[in-house]
């Protein structure tokens, strides 16, 4: 009975990562769980599928079409993927309030899911790495999230960034000093989110397209278009819009962030107060903040914000709440391009192949490779039955660094004989120093 053969494929969107991708991926993922650490933050999950209820009305109506819905046959329950770890995160706070305790400092790494059209640094399926504090009001909170940010980023290779900070405040009072009406605003702050985009004659044109007034439209650009260096921005805002109680608030918390930033020796130079920032989801409410990194330019690789209201949505008083996500699969995009991977990282974990010299040598084989496993050295033992040829050929295009063999001559002198493939150093080494001799080759192509 003849089978139809399945083509292999993928949905569009989705990735597979084969191992060289995926120690990549595991480089980063660690650089930044450190990183997390350093900063006193504590890992949570939480489930892939969600009740629909609890995403539902959270991101805004554009945000939510990207939502995928999930459903079990004969299942009651209207279930969805999870579109990001924020709206989780304030679940799991309501939750189980009594078993946290505040201030609650957490990171989760894990996929998301979003009905997207697939793009380069853009997939319907990828990783978040989201860091929050939940239960502080102050800016201090603010600033300890993007000290993670800079911190992150250093440590990853990353020069030339930008964190650009903005507060939905001063947004929102800009838009009733431009005077447009509320009902519009939403598409006030739509058009001026993309001004990196497409400049301010491109913002200009949409928002009269809109059906803003023109005389509106004028107010904002002149204060979009306001370019000062640090706080002389802040200043200029604040002759402009301070008479606007929101705004004039904005901006005291934006001083206060800015305090904040230069006592933890964040640097003036890796942030901006940049007011064509918006961000898009609808829950942010006061400080936000993207961060760019300026050579090449990928997109923003880094968001997020002060969202004070939404754990509220889920208990009977709200906590202020403060975080960002790590766009890791634009940083990752962004590190093959600069080459930003330590030269050690190779293409497999193996640092050590065992040979097989042949089969009467086979079980003295499988003892040393234990011996060097029970040492910590990572080690592969050649399974199949080929020659030394075809097991050196199987190390080399693995990119395995180092081969032993263990044939009856070497046995019989209590040595083994070490290959390092890069530049053919041999050496044989005493059975039992065969360990440290392992090291000190690794130790040498690394130095070298």
């Amino acid at each position: 009975m003849s089978q139809v053969k399945i083509k292999p494929r993928l949905p569009k969107g989705m990735r597979d990562f084969l191992p060289g991708d995926m120690l990549k991926r595991e480089y980063v993922f660690g650089v930044v769980r450190d990183v997390f650490h350093l900063y006193g933050f504590e890992p949570l999950h939480t489930p892939t599928l969600e009740l629909r209820e609890t995403l539902m009305g959270k991101y805004g109506e554009e945000a939510e079409k990207l939502i995928y819905h999930a459903q079990h046959p004969g299942g009651k329950e209207e279930v969805s993927l999870r579109y990001d770890l924020t709206v989780p995160l304030a679940r799991v706070v309501a939750q189980y309030e009594n078993d946290l305790t505040l201030p609650f400092k957490r990171y989760q790494l894990a996929p998301v899911w979003r009905a997207e059209r697939p793009q380069r640094g853009r997939y319907r399926e990828f990783y978040q790495c989201d860091v929050d504090i939940v239960g502080v009001a102050s800016m201090s909170a603010d600033a300890e999230v993007l000290g993670v940010v800079v911190t992150a980023l250093r440590r990853l290779g990353f020069q030339q960034f930008t964190v650009k900070i903005n507060n939905r405040k001063i947004l929102t009072g800009m838009g009733h000093y431009a005077g447009v009406p509320a009902a519009q605003l939403g598409d006030l702050y739509r058009s001026i989110d993309k001004f990196d985009k497409i400049g301010a004659a491109g913002v200009e044109a949409e928002l009269l397209e809109r059906g803003l007034p023109a005389a509106a439209v004028n107010r904002m650009m002149a204060l979009i278009q306001s370019r000062r260096p640090g706080a002389a921005n802040l200043d200029y805002m604040d002759e402009v819009l301070g008479h606007i109680p929101e705004a004039a608030e904005g901006i005291r918390e934006l001083r206060e962030l800015a305090g904040y930033l230069e006592a933890a020796r964040i640097s003036s130079q890796d942030y901006e107060f940049d007011f064509t920032m918006v961000r898009g989801l609808g829950y942010y409410t006061g400080p936000i903040f993207e961060t760019v990194i300026t050579e090449p330019n990928l997109g923003s690789v880094t968001g997020g914000g002060r969202y004070d209201d939404l754990i509220g949505l889920f208990r009977k008083d709200s906590l202020p709440t403060t975080g960002t996500s790590l766009g890791i699969e634009r940083i990752i995009d962004l590190m093959d391009i600069l080459g930003l991977y330590p030269p050690e990282l190779g293409g497999t974990v193996v640092q050590a192949l065992v040979t097989v010299f042949d089969e009467a040598s086979r079980l003295a084989a499988v003892t040393l490779a234990a011996d060097l496993r029970a040492a910590g050295v990572n080690v592969e033992l050649y399974l199949q039955d080929k020659n030394l040829g075809r097991q050196f050929n199987y190390a080399d295009k693995k990119g395995i660094p180092v081969v032993a063999v263990l044939g009856p001559e070497e046995q019989a002198a209590g040595v083994v004989r070490l290959k390092r493939l890069r530049d053919g150093l041999e050496v044989n080494a005493a059975r039992e120093a065969v360990a440290a001799a392992v090291r000190d080759l690794l130790a040498g192509q690394r130095e070298s």
